[in-house]
């Protein structure tokens, strides 16, 4: 850790208090928050949403573990990153996804955008965004056929439709469903980004508990609704569809990928929003939200940079 001495001072970057928090303990109540949304994806497409989610978080673990062994580096399994991104991997998927296919997604997830650059605390993007996008360039037809909601442990994977995004970048507004329907999850789409009270909930519980600071979500998610208020669009359907509410709480405040201050998180979520309404609206592809949180991982680095804070101590800055 860089040090400054001035005086008795010495003056190191944060953290300088030890509250007792782990990496295991953070990542098992983002788990815990994601439980909800979990429930509600299986009831709503059937048992091969668990089984998408059980195959999902057992190849990230084994990826990470493998390649931990195979390069000889210190094995870091027990704390539960590479259980979360595949959760988190898994809910940005369609249920129906052919199960090899999402494990290539894992593979690119947990070697391509976390174990090559170093692991936890040294990718650049979020792994689980990475493993969604790599899928949706690399198997555009799959990705895109939505499992229709059964309400029950049915097998749902002949029966696909549009999700209500899907609908609106046809133009079929007519055959948009309610606020009400996209609120409770009653809709075609991702295991784990339909629900907008569950994953409301668990983004709650996360920042009740300080896993989460409010300035991302709120600056995500306010700058969509203002975008499309401007844009002459439905403001809450524009936050309920889609991966919103999913990206907004559990994949944009991703501690590594996410800028370290009050206003470079606040500018992090203006872009998130401005982006993923950008794509949305005009783009070739209906979501724009992995997209999004993407390039903004991706421009973390310039953002801390540009809002860092200096202390000034004599002619130094600190």
């Amino acid at each position: 850790m860089e040090e400054f001495k001035y005086g008795n001072l010495i003056i190191a970057h944060s953290p300088h208090i030890d509250d007792g928090a782990t990496t295991s303990k953070i990542m098992a109540q983002v788990l815990i928050a994601l439980m909800p949304a979990l429930g509600v994806s299986v009831w709503m497409f059937g048992h091969r949403a668990l089984l998408l989610t059980l195959i999902c978080v057992v190849f990230c673990v084994l990826f990470e573990l493998l390649f931990q062994r195979i390069t000889q580096r210190t094995e870091t399994i027990d704390d539960l990153s590479a259980v979360v991104t595949g959760v988190l991997l898994s809910f940005n998927l369609p249920s129906g996804l052919p199960y090899w296919q999402a494990i290539i997604g894992c593979f690119v997830a947990i070697v391509v955008g976390k174990q090559i650059f170093g692991g936890i605390g040294h990718n650049f993007v979020n792994p689980a965004i990475l493993g969604r996008v790599v899928l949706t360039i690399s198997f555009p037809q799959t990705m895109t056929l939505w499992p229709l909601p059964n309400q029950g442990f049915a097998n749902v994977d002949g029966t696909t439709g549009a999700t209500p995004l899907g609908e609106f970048a046809k133009g079929n507004l007519d055959q948009l469903p309610s606020h009400w329907d996209m609120f409770l999850g009653t809709v075609g789409g991702s295991a784990g980004e339909t629900g907008g009270l569950v994953l409301l909930a668990g983004g709650i519980f996360l920042l009740v508990r300080r896993i989460i600071t409010i300035e991302i979500p709120l600056a995500f998610l306010g700058t969509m609704i203002l975008f499309s208020w401007f844009a002459g669009e439905d403001p809450l359907f524009q936050i309920l569809a889609g991966g919103a509410m999913l990206g907004a709480f559990f994949m944009a405040t991703d501690y590594t990928t996410a800028p370290l201050t009050s206003r470079g998180k606040i500018l992090f979520g203006i872009g998130c929003g401005l982006i993923t309404m950008l794509i949305r609206l005009y783009g070739a592809y209906p979501e724009g939200v992995s997209f999004a949180i993407l390039f903004m991982n991706i421009m973390t680095p310039h953002i801390n940079r540009w809002t860092e804070t200096k202390l000034k101590i004599g002619t130094k800055d600190v």
